[in-house]
């Protein structure tokens, strides 16, 4: 029986659900339950603290985990990243009071405020910088400088309106670029991961294409396949009437519009968009 970790709750926790029910896996229906067997499929879920997936993993108590990077990376656990998983992207910058400082080096001897002190002490030590010393605050670190805690922050920057309106500006290059992932340990990889692994990958592959079929006059095929040359090769097939095919491929959603426009344009009709619900390439 395979172990995975999954968050229990936090900004992770419900897309993670979702991914692993979309994967055809068994979906827990109270938020209290900690421990869901799946004995269909092979496997049991633990619901943890998302701090704790990477401990857990490292520690060999379960056999693979969803957490973020930056957890991954904060926790020092002896656990690594087996697959990205498209969800819960995030970005992590320094930032201070705005016109005091420009250059990672500016921080050596200062006070950095962070939720995640063992990823910033490992970004600082990777740059040189040293002394600086890191203050460990569970949130809202960009309160910190001006309370007097800290002298600049590290912390998660979306559209940084949060850190203006505390009188802060980033500066430096990003920290890391994070998103949720699929983790498991240094040793060998255990029996199922593969299997897991597959399905994850065929729902990040479902998510990011669609089905396209539409039909073209045969004289005008080779131009509609410039058009759409599809994941790997377009499937064509002649329809009764001799004069005309139908073509099946798979194509990436973001570009399903402006493609659908160009077939049109080249003289394809009954043009069809389906979504897909799961994959193995």
């Amino acid at each position: 029986m395979l172990r995975i970790a999954v968050p229990n709750k936090g900004s992770l926790s419900e897309s993670a659900a979702q991914m692993l029910h979309e994967a055809g896996y068994r979906r827990r229906r109270d938020p209290r339950e900690l421990v869901l067997g799946d004995p269909a499929n092979g496997v049991e879920f633990f619901f943890l603290r998302p701090r704790d997936v990477a401990v857990y993993v490292g520690a060999g108590t379960v056999d693979a985990g969803v957490t973020g990077r930056d957890l991954l990376l904060d926790s020092g656990a002896k656990a690594i990243e087996h697959l990205a998983l498209g969800f819960g992207r995030s970005t992590f910058h320094y930032a201070a009071p705005a016109g005091t400082m420009s250059e990672i080096s500016e921080i050596a001897g200062k006070r950095v405020a962070t939720s995640y002190p063992g990823l910033v002490r490992g970004h600082l030590a990777a740059h040189g910088v040293i002394p600086a010393a890191v203050v460990h605050l569970d949130g809202a670190v960009e309160s910190s400088v001006r309370l007097g805690v800290a002298d600049l922050v590290a912390d998660v920057v979306e559209t940084g309106t949060t850190l203006k309106a505390a009188g802060l500006a980033v500066f430096g290059g990003p920290i890391l670029a994070s998103e949720a992932v699929l983790i498991r340990g240094v040793e060998a990889i255990a029996p199922g991961i593969d299997v897991l692994t597959r399905r994850l990958q065929g729902v990040l592959t479902a998510r990011k294409y669609v089905l396209l079929d539409y039909v073209v006059p045969t004289d005008l095929l080779a131009m509609a396949v410039t058009i759409t040359p599809g994941f790997e090769s377009p499937t064509v097939s002649p329809l009764h009437e001799g004069d005309w095919s139908a073509v099946r491929v798979m194509i990436e959603k973001a570009t399903l519009n402006c493609t659908m426009d160009a077939l049109y344009a080249a003289g394809a009709r009954g043009i069809l968009a389906t979504n897909l619900l799961a994959t193995r390439l």
